[in-house]
C-alpha cells in the first residue's frame, strides 16, 4: 500500500475535536494484494504477527475505498479462507462505523456508502452460505440505519432477485420444504391473530398438516418443516373454541403415538451433535435456541394439550414412559435411548411454565417429580463411572437443574456432591451441565431471601468443588467454558470468606487463564465471568484484610501490563474496573507503579472507544481520590491532559455526565493551588456548551458541579469567578439556571450537594445581602425549600427524549459493568453535614445574628406561606431562632 496509507492519519497525541478528511486508497491490484496479506496475518495465532496487522487495519479503516477493497476481495479472491475473513472483517467494520452519531465525525465517506448499498445485495445472493451469513448481517445493520429513507430500492432489488430464482442456495432443506414450513408458520399466526376469520378454514388446515406430519420422514432436512407443523398444532390446541377437534380419546392417543413420541426420539444426528458439536447442542438445549427442533416442538405440543386434557394426556404418556423404562431395564447398554426419551417425556409433561432464571415455575400436579428423581435419576448420577452413558448423565443433571424448585432441599443437597463429581466427566455436555446446575442451585433463594444453600452446608465440599471446577477448565474442549467460569464466580460469591484459604492458589490459576485468553479473546461471556471471579477474590480477601491488596497487585499487574501494552481492546474496560477496585481499597499513598501508568490513561486513542469511557473515568477518579497530591507534585504537566479528557467528554451529549464525574473529583481532591490557573477556562467551556447545546442532563450535572464548587472553595469564590467572566453573570446563573432548574436534580447525594451549596450562597456571600443580587435571595431560598419538599421535576422537553439512549455505536467493545467491581456511592460532604434542612436553619441563624432584623424581614415579605411553614419546622428542629 502507498506510503500515505501506512502512516495512519488518525493517530494524534493530543485531544483535537475537529472532524477529519478522508485519505483515499486506490482500488488497485497492489492495494488488494497488500490488504489480503494483512488480513492473512490477522488469522495468525502468534500475537506478535496478528496484533500489528489488526492495528494497521484499524488505522486505515477510515480511508476512502477501504470497504470497497474488502468487497472486491470477497468477490474475486480465489482463496476461500480469504473470502470468509474479508466478509467477517467487512461485517465488523459496518457494525463499528455505519451509524452516524451526532457531534461526531462521519466514519465512512458518502461515496463508499453509496457504492456499498449498490453492490452488497447482489454479492450476498451470489456468495456461498458462510459468506452469505456475514453479508446478510451487514445488510441488516445498514438497513436498520438507512431503510427506507436512505435506501429506498432495497426491497425492490431483493424481490426481483428472489423472483428470478437467481441466487445461491446450499441449504439442505429445499425451497419446497422451506415453503411448506413457512405456510405452517403463517397458518399458526392466522389461528392466533385472526381467530374468527380463520375459523371456517381451520379444520382443513389441521387435516392437511396432520397428514404432512405422519408422512414426513426423520431426516434432519425436514426438521424445520416438522417443528413448524407441530407448533401449528400446539398453538391451535391451546385455544378454547378448537378443543373439540382434540377431545376424542382416539385423537389424543393418535397424536401422542404418531407425532409426539417419534419426534422426541434421540436420533443419530442428535447423538452426533452431542459428541462432536457440543457447543451447538448446549446452546440449543440449555439456552432455548432449540426453537426449531423437533423435540422442542413436541414438548410445546404436550404443554398445549395439557391445558385442557391434562388428565387423559398424562395417563396416555405414563403408559409410554413405563414401557420405555422397562425396555431400558432389559438391556441398558443397547436401549439407553428409551430412557432418554422417557426422561424427556416426563420433563415435557411436568413443565407448565419455565424461565431461564428460576427453571420450572409451574408443574403438573399429576407427575410425582420427587419419586421419579429417586427411582430413575439418582441411580445414573450415583454410578461411580462418570463417563458411562453420557447422554443419560446429561439428562439426569438437567432434570435436577430444571426441577430445582420442585425437588425438596434434602434431594438438592444429596445431588451436590454428585454434580461436583460430574465436573470431571470427559463429555463436554456432561461437565458443562454439571457446572450449570451447580451455578443455578447456588442462586436459589431460601425463605428469608438468603441463599437456599448456605456456605456452612457447602463447607465439607468446598475443596472438591473448587478443585473440580478448575480441573474442568483443563478438559479438552472446555478451556474457555463459560458455564464452568460462571459456576466458579457463583461459588466464590456464595462461599465468601470460606474461599480465603484457597485464594493464593485460585488467583494464580485465574491469572494464568487470563494471560492465555488475552492472546486471542474469543468468548465474551467466559471473559466476563473470569473478571468477575477476580473481583470477588479481591473483594472477599481485602474485606477480611485490606493489606492483601498489595499481593493482588503483584499477581495481577504483570498480566494487566501485557494487556495494556498489546492493546487488547476487549479486556481494557475490565482491566480498568479491576484496577479501580484495587486503588479504591488502598489506604496508603499511591504507589509508583500506578503513577507510571497515569500518563497512559490520558491517551486520546483510549477515549475514542465508547466502552472504555465509564471504567476509565472511574479509574481517574480513583487516582484523584488517592493520589491528587502526587499528581500535583510529580505529574503537574499532565493536568492539561486530564482537562483535555474532561473537555472531550462534555462536548458529547452521550458522555457529558462522565465529564462532570471527572470534573467533580478534580474539584474535590486536587489541591486548590494546582487548579487555580485552569478554573476560569473550565467555566468558560461549560458556558459554551450551555449556549450551544443545553440539555436537561447537562443542566442537572452543571448544577451539582456549581454547588460542589461553592462547598469546596466557598460562595464568594463562586461569585467572583462568574463575575470575572462577565459582569453580573453570577446573578444571571442564579436567576436563569439555579432557581428554575434545581428541582430537576435527582439522587440523594446530588440533592445534598445542591442544598449545602445553595445554603452557602444564601448565608456566606455578602453580595447576596447588599447589591443587585439581593432580589434573588428569597427566590433562591424558596427554590431550596422546594428541593427539600417538592417531588422531583422529571419532565424532559420533547426534543430531548432520544438523548438518554446510551446506544454504543456499531461494534465497539461495549462497556460491560462488572457486578462484583461495583463502586460504593461517594458523598463528598460526608458527615460534616448530616441533615441539610437543620444545616440551613443553623446557617440562617448565624447570618441573622450578624445582621439583625434583615433576614426575618426578607423572609416575611416575599416567601410564600407554605415555604414559610416548612422553614419554621427546620428552625424548630435545629432549636434556633432568627433575630
Amino acid at each position: 500500500m502507498n506510503k500515505e496509507v501506512t502512516e495512519c492519519p488518525w493517530v494524534c497525541n493530543h485531544f483535537d475535536f475537529k472532524s477529519e478528511g478522508f485519505v483515499i486508497m486506490d482500488l488497485s491490484d497492489a492495494n488488494l494484494q497488500s490488504l489480503s496479506e494483512f488480513l492473512k496475518k490477522t488469522l495468525d495465532p502468534d500475537p506478535a504477527i496478528r496484533r500489528p496487522a489488526e492495528k494497521f487495519l484499524e488505522s486505515v479503516e477510515r480511508n476512502q475505498n477501504y470497504p470497497l477493497l474488502l468487497l472486491t476481495l470477497i468477490e474475486k479472491s480465489q482463496d476461500n479462507v480469504m473470502k470468509v475473513c474479508s466478509s467477517v472483517t467487512f461485517k465488523n467494520y459496518i457494525k463499528r462505523n455505519w451509524r452516524i452519531i451526532e457531534d461526531e465525525p462521519n466514519k465512512i465517506c458518502e461515496a463508499d456508502r453509496i457504492a456499498i448499498k449498490a453492490n452488497i445485495v447482489n454479492l450476498m445472493l451470489s456468495s456461498p452460505e458462510q459468506i452469505q451469513k456475514q453479508l446478510s448481517d451487514a445488510i441488516s445493520i445498514i438497513g436498520r440505519e438507512d431503510f427506507p429513507q436512505k435506501w429506498p430500492h432495497l426491497l425492490t432489488e431483493m424481490i426481483n432477485r428472489f423472483q428470478s430464482g437467481d441466487f445461491h442456495d446450499e441449504e439442505e432443506a429445499g425451497l419446497l420444504e422451506l415453503l411448506k414450513s413457512q405456510i405452517c408458520d403463517n397458518a399458526a399466526l392466522y389461528a392466533q391473530k385472526y381467530d374468527e376469520e380463520f375459523q371456517p378454514y381451520l379444520p382443513r388446515f389441521v387435516t392437511a398438516i396432520w397428514n404432512l406430519l405422519v408422512t414426513t420422514k426423520q431426516e434432519v432436512k425436514y426438521d424445520l418443516l416438522v417443528s413448524n407443523a407441530i407448533q401449528f398444532l400446539a398453538s391451535v390446541c391451546e385455544r378454547p373454541h378448537y378443543k373439540n377437534l382434540f377431545e376424542d380419546q382416539n385423537t389424543l392417543t393418535s397424536i401422542c403415538e404418531k407425532v409426539i413420541v417419534p419426534n422426541m426420539e434421540f436420533r443419530a444426528a442428535d447423538e452426533e451433535a452431542f459428541e462432536d458439536n457440543s457447543e451447538e447442542y448446549i446452546r440449543r438445549d440449555l439456552e432455548g435456541s432449540d426453537i426449531d427442533t423437533r423435540r422442542r416442538a413436541a414438548c410445546d405440543l404436550v404443554r398445549g394439550l395439557c391445558k385442557y386434557f391434562e388428565g387423559p394426556v398424562t395417563a396416555i404418556f405414563s403408559g409410554y414412559v413405563n414401557s420405555m423404562l422397562q425396555q431400558y431395564a432389559k438391556n441398558p447398554s443397547i436401549n439407553w435411548k428409551h430412557k432418554d426419551a422417557a426422561i424427556y417425556l416426563v420433563t415435557s409433561l411436568a413443565s407448565k411454565a419455565q424461565t431461564q432464571k428460576h427453571g420450572i415455575t409451574q408443574a403438573n400436579e399429576l407427575v410425582n417429580l420427587s419419586d421419579f428423581f429417586v427411582n430413575h435419576i439418582l441411580s445414573d448420577l450415583k454410578s461411580p463411572n462418570v463417563n458411562e452413558f453420557p447422554v443419560l448423565k446429561a439428562d439426569g443433571i438437567k432434570y435436577v437443574m430444571i426441577f430445582r424448585n420442585q425437588l425438596p432441599k434434602d434431594q438438592l443437597l444429596m445431588s451436590l456432591p454428585l454434580l461436583i463429581n460430574h465436573l470431571q466427566a470427559e463429555s463436554i455436555v456432561v461437565h458443562t451441565y454439571a457446572a450449570h446446575a451447580l451455578e443455578r442451585i447456588f442462586t436459589m433463594r431460601g425463605p428469608n431471601n438468603t441463599t437456599l444453600i448456605s456456605a456452612v452446608e457447602l463447607a465439607p465440599m468446598v475443596e472438591l468443588l473448587l478443585t473440580n471446577l478448575f480441573k474442568a477448565l483443563a478438559l479438552p474442549g472446555s478451556s474457555e467454558n463459560e458455564y464452568v467460569m460462571k459456576a466458579i464466580m457463583r461459588s466464590f460469591s456464595l462461599l465468601q470468606e470460606s474461599i480465603v484459604p484457597y485464594v493464593p492458589t485460585l488467583i494464580t490459576q485465574l491469572t494464568q487463564k487470563l494471560l492465555l485468553v488475552s492472546k486471542n479473546p474469543s468468548k465474551p461471556h467466559f471473559n466476563h465471568y473470569l473478571f468477575e471471579s477476580l473481583c470477588l477474590s479481591v473483594r472477599i480477601t481485602c474485606k477480611a484484610n485490606p493489606a492483601t491488596v498489595r499481593s493482588f497487585e503483584e499477581a495481577l499487574f504483570p498480566v494487566f501490563t501485557e494487556i495494556l501494552q498489546n492493546d487488547v481492546q476487549e479486556f481494557l474496560p475490565y482491566v480498568f474496573q479491576v484496577m479501580s477496585l484495587l486503588l479504591e481499597i488502598y489506604s496508603a499513598d499511591i504507589s509508583p507503579c500506578y503513577m507510571a501508568l497515569f500518563p497512559h490513561l490520558l491517551q486520546p486513542l483510549l477515549w475514542e472507544r465508547v466502552g472504555n469511557i465509564p471504567p476509565l473515568v472511574r479509574l481517574l477518579q480513583a487516582f484523584l481520590e488517592k493520589g491528587a497530591n502526587s499528581i500535583s507534585t510529580s505529574a503537574a504537566d499532565k493536568i492539561p491532559g486530564l482537562l483535555g479528557v474532561f473537555q472531550k467528554l462534555i462536548a458529547s451529549k452521550a458522555n457529558d455526565h462522565q465529564g462532570f464525574y471527572l470534573l467533580n473529583s478534580i474539584i474535590e481532591h486536587m489541591p486548590p493551588d494546582a487548579m487555580h490557573q485552569y478554573r476560569k477556562q473550565i467555566f468558560i467551556l461549560l458556558f459554551q456548551r450551555l449556549q450551544n447545546s443545553k440539555t436537561t442532563k447537562f443542566v442537572k450535572s452543571f448544577l451539582v458541579f456549581v454547588n460542589l464548587y461553592a462547598v469546596k472553595y466557598g460562595a464568594i469564590a463562586l461569585q467572583e469567578i462568574f463575575d470575572s467572566i462577565q459582569p453580573k453573570m453570577f446573578g444571571m446563573v442564579l436567576e436563569k439556571i439555579v432557581v428554575p432548574e434545581v428541582q430537576k436534580v435527582s439522587g440523594q447525594i446530588e440533592k445534598k450537594i445542591c442544598a449545602v451549596g445553595i445554603t452557602k450562597i444564601l448565608t456566606e456571600c455578602p453580595s447576596m445581602m447588599d447589591t443587585d443580587y439581593t432580589k434573588l435571595w428569597t427566590p433562591l431560598l424558596q427554590a431550596l425549600i422546594g428541593l427539600f419538599e417538592l417531588p422531583e421535576d422529571d419532565s424532559i422537553p420533547d426534543d430531548e427524549h432520544f438523548i438518554d439512549i446510551e446506544d454504543a455505536p456499531g461494534y465497539q467493545t461495549a462497556f460491560s459493568q462488572l457486578a462484583f467491581a461495583g463502586k460504593k456511592e461517594h458523598d463528598p460532604i460526608g458527615a460534616t453535614v448530616s441533615n441539610p434542612r437543620v444545616h440551613l436553619a443553623q446557617s440562617l441563624h448565624k447570618l441573622s445574628t450578624a445582621c439583625p432584623g434583615r433576614v426575618p424581614s426578607m423572609i416575611s415579605t416575599s416567601l410564600n406561606a407554605e415555604a414559610l411553614q416548612y422553614l419554621q419546622s427546620y428552625l424548630q428542629a435545629a432549636s434556633v431562632q432568627l433575630v
